[in-house]
């Protein structure tokens, strides 16, 4: 993709009242702070000592996302390091020059790994076929390499709780899993520990608060992966559950965190086969 063709969209927000325009953010900051904060409770996320390594790719959700782990930092009652980590994977137009700058304005300590997993995945992606899963395996074995390179003890990630309900959505669809994402990870190979403390936060709020902070924003396009996905379809579902019924997303998030396995078929997670009457239990019209 040629230079021209690549827009930093540095996210604007409109003129208005400067006492409205900090009243709205701090609103905003406060609701993020909360739901990330019951999160990081809930989960058992974060311990005494940790190094957390915040995987950033230059978009809304992991820009925002290190912005909390770092206000976090500031404010919890406990002591842990955080470091922010880029993978370079040589697509063509990457503004490389981006997430440095802004890291060191930040004073946040970085890393930028750098490998050609694009030329790879190329070519081992048939034509026509989407390189997302190849991508996706090759990025994750090298951040995984890299927190043990540098002793993290968690790997924060930017997954919120729309990608929740979407990957819950796309394996019930087109796997036949009742299977989602979870808050809290330990990796394939034992190694590492991911959590994702954006895990109660709707994208539309995590929107808002990149825009308030004009965080310079990389386009997620540039390996030119294809538009018509099956998270593509899903997400538009998600759009329209949104507009014509308020809050069914945010249920069927909630609903993953209330499972009543008794209710559910897996015979696996619930022994079904040993179920018998209480014998023992005696009918209120037998009593007289």
């Amino acid at each position: 993709m040629a230079e021209s063709q690549i827009e930093m969209k540095a996210t604007t927000v409109p003129k208005r009242d400067p006492r409205k325009h900090q009243y709205e953010k701090n609103k905003c900051h406060k609701k993020l702070r909360r739901l990330v904060g019951e999160a990081l409770t809930d989960f058992n996320m974060l311990s005494e000592g940790d190094k957390v390594m915040v995987c950033l790719s230059g978009g809304k959700d992991s820009y925002t996302l290190l912005d909390m782990m770092l206000s976090f930092k500031q404010h919890a009652p406990i002591n842990f390091d955080v470091v922010a980590v880029n993978l370079d994977q040589k697509q063509p137009g990457f503004p490389e020059q981006v997430l440095p700058q802004y890291l060191t304005d930040l004073g946040v300590p970085f890393d930028i790994i750098e490998q050609d997993t694009y030329s790879v995945v190329k070519a081992l992606t048939p034509e026509g076929k989407t390189t997302c899963p190849v991508c996706s395996r090759l990025r994750r074995g090298i951040l995984y390499s890299h927190a043990q390179k540098i002793g993290a003890t968690k790997i924060a990630l930017g997954h919120h709780l729309d990608d929740v309900v979407e990957t819950l959505m796309l394996n019930m669809f087109y796997g036949a899993k009742l299977k989602a994402m979870p808050a809290k990870l330990r990796s394939d190979d034992g190694r590492n520990i991911l959590i994702r403390p954006l895990y109660y936060c709707r994208e539309s709020l995590i929107s808002r608060w990149s825009e308030f902070q004009q965080h310079p924003i990389i386009p997620c396009n540039l390996c030119g992966s294809q538009d018509n996905l099956q998270r593509q379809v899903i997400k538009q579902m998600l759009a329209e559950w949104d507009a014509s019924h308020p809050g069914r997303v945010d249920n069927i998030g909630r609903s993953v965190n209330n499972v009543t396995l008794s209710h559910l078929g897996d015979r696996r997670l619930y022994d079904f086969a040993s179920l018998q009457a209480d014998e023992r239990r005696i009918d209120v019209t037998e009593i007289n």
